[in-house]
């Protein structure tokens, strides 16, 4: 992974957010974020010294955002709900050979009622009715019930994210969920693009199973939720 690569993961939100995914936020030359309907994910250009006051009107109080890399104190009119530490994993492998992800139905604007139930069921990060918009996504039904999807949302440079990978409760352990993975990573990689993703340090179990797939640690940093007081 070339040097610059690394540069643009370590703040890959705000490379985003100015970058492929500028039509889809909003804020200022240094702190933004994704539009409403979007993931509610925040970032500025530099996370050492982040911009809140400009970021604020662009926010409602007491809307819950995402960001990943700032670790300072909170700011006057902002309060930290959740903190965790997020390891941000690259492909490291060739293209996955096996076709697990056979039958996958590609996901459109007409799914988005399941996909919001199944987000809702399994809370796999920040989400919102149009991430439809922000890449590809892939999903397995049982009859008209999504119980599996996984999809893209942050892109920068070649950096390109796999995220909203759930399943149902009572579908898993059947390999959906890395079935749709090697859809996306077969399609990504065939476009030049650098797999990758976030997953918590406290759960192991999907650090292994993403290990076993071909990625690897590049990066951790601290991701917060927050929200603007009144």
């Amino acid at each position: 992974m070339p040097d610059g690569s690394l540069h643009l993961l370590a703040n890959i939100a705000w490379h985003s957010l100015t970058g492929p995914h500028a039509p889809a936020s909003t804020g200022t030359d240094d702190a933004r974020r994704y539009a409403s309907g979007f993931p509610p994910i925040i970032a500025f250009e530099d996370m050492t010294r982040p911009n809140f006051p400009a970021l604020a009107p662009h926010c409602q109080p007491g809307e819950h955002l995402y960001c990943v890399g700032w670790s300072g104190p909170a700011p006057a009119g902002w309060v930290i709900r959740a903190e965790a530490t997020l390891i941000k994993m690259v492909w490291a492998a060739p293209e996955p050979a096996t076709d697990a992800g056979a039958g996958a139905a590609r996901l459109g604007p007409e799914h988005v009622p399941q996909m919001l139930d199944l987000v809702a069921l399994t809370k796999p990060g920040p989400f919102g009715p149009r991430a439809i918009e922000l890449g590809e996504y892939f999903g397995f039904f049982d009859g008209p019930c999504l119980v599996a999807m996984a999809g893209e949302r942050m892109f920068a440079g070649a950096l390109r994210e796999l995220s909203g990978v759930c399943t149902h409760p009572a579908f898993q352990g059947r390999g959906l969920a890395r079935g749709l993975m090697q859809v996306l990573l077969r399609r990504e990689l065939r476009r030049g693009e650098t797999p990758f993703l976030h997953v918590r340090r406290n759960n192991r179990s999907a650090h292994a199973m993403y290990e076993r797939m071909g990625f690897r640690d590049r990066l951790e940093l601290v991701a917060r939720v927050l929200l603007r007081t009144a």
